[in-house]
């Protein structure tokens, strides 16, 4: 029978400490329970040996029959990798009924990291609730950087920077209602930790490395650029300052609702804050993204935009158009074109779930913030011409 037990309060130090130590015996426990190196290799040996012809190509492949003597030879350590739904699962289009033994054994390092991995987070869940604080997750980030490679030219006068860096990530993404914590089963779920841990390849090509959140060259390049917008040398960027990021098109109008709804200090951002704007802009697609822009987009919290809003922001698209001797575009053409786009459910209405639906939010978030994204848009056809234009030159050139 399980008996429930409420968590110790603060000042219950005594039971405090007897709850940690249950927690550190039980994940010790569990660590024991999985498979190490020796075993994983024993069991690549056994399932060569089981193997059922013929090949498929180079790969090997294994009938249901010898995948259950495998499972009786390997001893009850394997035996939960060896069920009936695994083999379904990973059973395909074999004529003979067969699964590959590389598919079976890449399943089984698989489950095998998730549960190391997950084993792994838990120690930093101080809570012992299943979720982790940015604190707790910012310190198994700072121990994981010795073990990753790809970081070992990283200064540790930056080790704050770049934690701060790669922990913004999971929050953004996670965290979109900024409760303060993350699960653990929503950090496995995701890819980024995948792609953290990719870092442990030595070799990992330069192209791949830009491409990813927490490699050394993206956070130097993000900080980088924190830098170079810091034209006082404060550690802070004020509204002008910010108005520089990117090509410096972005409308004061919506630099102005960043810092209305986002946090500020003495009305300056910090780099924490500044990474939230940079996930959201590098990101627009995302959802997480249009809740980051629907709430400063939405001025009155009304939980919607109507026109009202959209007139608010193109105001300043119209200016920036004059400033640079352009005709401005007509508000009303373009709240029509947004409307129709989205096709809200209420025609007055732009909800969250609209822009989410019609999969058009980052391109109204484009009209309405950015006069290169509205110019972007205004001339799509003419973009798309001149893509299909240089691709048709380059197929002659080959």
């Amino acid at each position: 029978m399980l008996v429930y037990s409420k968590i110790p309060s603060e000042d219950e130090l005594l039971q405090q400490k007897l709850r940690e130590e249950a927690r550190a015996v039980f994940l010790q426990r569990r660590s024991r329970q999985l498979l190490d190196n020796d075993e994983l290799q024993s069991l690549w040996y056994l399932l060569d040996k089981k193997n059922t012809p013929p090949a498929v190509g180079e790969d090997k492949m294994i009938n249901y029959k010898s995948f259950k003597e495998a499972a009786l030879e390997a001893g009850p350590k394997f035996r939960p990798f060896f069920s009936a739904t695994s083999f379904a699962k990973l059973l395909h289009s074999d004529p003979y009924g067969r699964i590959g033994i590389m598919q079976f054994f890449n399943y089984v390092m698989r489950k095998t990291w998730l549960h190391q991995t997950r084993i792994g987070l838990a120690l930093y869940d101080v809570a012992g609730q299943g979720y982790l604080r940015e604190s707790d997750l910012e310190n198994y980030i700072l121990e994981l950087i010795p073990t990753l490679p790809q970081l070992d030219g990283l200064e540790k006068s930056f080790y704050s920077f770049y934690v701060c860096t790669a922990v913004r990530k999971f929050f953004f993404f996670l965290d979109p209602l900024r409760t303060g914590r993350v699960k653990i089963q929503d950090i496995l779920a995701c890819s980024f930790l995948d792609d953290l841990l990719e870092l442990r390849d030595e070799e990992l090509p330069r192209e791949q490395q830009e491409l990813n959140w927490f490699s050394a060259p993206s956070a130097l390049r993000v900080y980088g650029q924190y830098l170079n917008l810091d034209k006082d040398h404060n550690g802070m960027l004020s509204k002008e300052e910010l108005g520089k990021y990117g090509t410096g098109t972005l409308t004061m109008v919506f630099i102005e609702r960043v810092f209305q709804e986002c946090l500020t200090y003495d009305g300056e951002m910090d780099y924490k804050t500044y990474l939230d704007f940079v996930l959201a802009l590098e990101n627009r697609r995302a959802p997480q993204s249009l809740q980051y822009f629907l709430r400063l987009l939405d001025i009155n919290h009304k939980g919607h935009l109507n026109a009202f809003d959209l007139n608010y922001f193109f105001r300043a698209i119209q200016d920036q158009m004059r400033q640079h001797g352009q005709e401005p575009v007509s508000f009303q053409d373009v709240k029509d074109e947004i409307f129709d786009m989205v096709k809200p459910a209420d025609p007055l209405k732009l909800t969250y779930q609209d822009l989410v639906n019609s999969c058009q939010g980052d391109t109204v978030v484009n009209i309405l913030i950015d006069l290169n994204g509205f110019w972007s848009y205004e001339n799509r056809e003419v973009l798309v011409a001149d893509q299909s234009d240089s691709g048709d030159s380059e197929t002659l050139t080959i």
